[in-house]
């Protein structure tokens, strides 16, 4: 009996897939309730048993929250969609410029869409065998980079022939991350049309509960500002520089102290320039534009302060996307 040729598949390919957390598709409240079910459904966010937390997240704040965040969407929505999606598909562009034919790079999102698993497909059906998976998480949490390896997990359980897999390490101490902050950060600093006597260095807070059970990511966060500081206080010994956790949700303690705490308390205190930076966060999004930019300068006025910058994220600028491109690198050696 004959032998069946198979089809023949294109092979032999690398691939770069960045994620990045996610975004609605629009600034709608539907469109929010989609993403939002999504995001709170995930038990590496909300460590709740779902007996309990189903009926609070279907019955309350699915109900009530979906509004109130599209408002927020929509104060930062841009041309090209949201904040997010669109710097960090920049980011892509960007770094398959500077990595060129080494490797197809691609992006996608761990919530929302493009979604991992229809990315990770696409890149094999390219001939991608060997994938290097990129969380844009510089700080290691279960919320983030282990909720990414979820649903890579999800999504290579489905596929017969699989890729073989790589993934990103946090970079939290690479010097290369922190080289790309000093940079970036003194840059916007030296910009701005005055001179802040604080900078605050604003991080995504967690639950401390979160914390106590052993993820690292409070740690992290602390070493990253640990460091930049001593590099920071080289260049600009006259700038003082401080640490807080922004974005709490429901009730339970958060990690402490909060951003909106920090900037009213300075402002109460008599500090009158300020400027704030998002370290742990790769792309401005709607936590750093509306969170910090919007609501935050409104805390910092109302308490008596009178300019507060936002300093962007490092996105897909010059040193963002060189610090990307090293870490990527590094990772591909050998393949």
């Amino acid at each position: 009996m004959p032998v069946r040729e198979q089809p023949s598949a294109k092979t032999g390919g690398i691939g770069v897939l960045l994620v990045n957390l996610g975004t609605p598709d629009a600034p709608t409240a539907p469109a929010v309730r989609r993403y939002l079910a999504e995001f709170l459904s995930d038990p590496r966010v909300v460590e709740i048993p779902a007996i309990a937390w189903k009926p609070i997240l279907h019955g309350v704040i699915l109900r009530t929250r979906p509004a109130k965040s599209a408002h927020a969407y929509g104060q930062v929505w841009t041309n090209e969609g949201s904040p997010l999606a669109a710097i960090t598909r920049a980011q892509a562009a960007g770094l398959q410029e500077l990595l060129g034919a080494r490797a197809k790079v691609d992006w996608a999102m761990r919530y929302g869409n493009p979604s991992i698993p229809s990315r990770l497909q696409a890149m094999k059906d390219a001939g991608c065998d060997r994938i290097l998976i990129a969380p844009l998480y510089p700080h290691y949490s279960g919320a983030t980079t282990a909720s990414v390896m979820d649903k890579l997990g999800d999504a290579l359980e489905a596929m017969r022939a699989q890729p073989a897999i790589r993934t990103l390490p946090p970079y939290y101490d690479d010097p290369a991350f922190i080289d790309a902050l000093e940079t970036d950060l003194l840059r916007q600093i030296e910009a701005l049309d005055f001179v802040p006597e604080v900078l605050l260095l604003s991080y995504h807070g967690m639950p401390q509960r979160t914390a106590d059970l052993g993820d690292p990511y409070y740690r992290h966060c602390l070493e990253t500002s640990r460091l930049l500081t001593e590099r920071l206080a080289q260049r600009r010994p006259d700038l003082r520089i401080e640490t807080s956790f922004q974005s709490r949700f429901g009730r339970a303690k958060w990690l402490e102290p909060s951003t909106e705490d920090i900037l009213a308390r300075e402002a109460k205190s008599g500090t009158k320039l300020m400027a704030v930076a998002a370290p742990g966060f790769s792309a401005d999004c709607v936590e750093t534009l509306e969170e910090l930019a919007i609501r935050g300068a409104e805390v910092f006025a109302e308490a008596g302060g009178e300019r507060l910058a936002v300093l962007a994220c490092l996105n897909d600028g010059a040193a963002g996307m060189a610090m990307l491109q090293a870490l990527v690198t590094r990772e591909l050696a050998g393949w």
